[in-house]
């Protein structure tokens, strides 16, 4: 899978992560859709790096869609956590 279908990837990660994690984010849409494609990044390297799960070529693999999932909603805990009251 090249650079746009992991882009596309962490898009679509973002939204089911901001669908897991409901509330207002302190950097808005743009802000959480950035966070949400660093996530799928970050998810499938340490997917491939620490659990020794290779990243698939196919974009519908449920492996690569978990991590991804799961690093969008750990980068934005971790955002809300760090910046969740500087908007008001």
């Amino acid at each position: 899978m090249g650079i746009v279908g992991w882009i596309i990837l962490g898009l679509l990660a973002a939204g089911i992560a901001k669908l897991l994690l409901p509330g207002r984010d302190p950097g808005g849409l743009i802000i959480t859709t950035l966070i949400g494609i660093a996530g799928a990044f970050t998810g499938g390297w340490l997917s491939a790096r620490f659990l020794d799960r290779p990243i698939q070529t196919e974009f519908f693999d449920a492996a690569t869609w978990g991590s991804a999932i799961a690093g969008s909603f750990v980068l934005l805990v971790a955002y809300r956590i760090l910046f969740g009251h500087s908007r008001r």
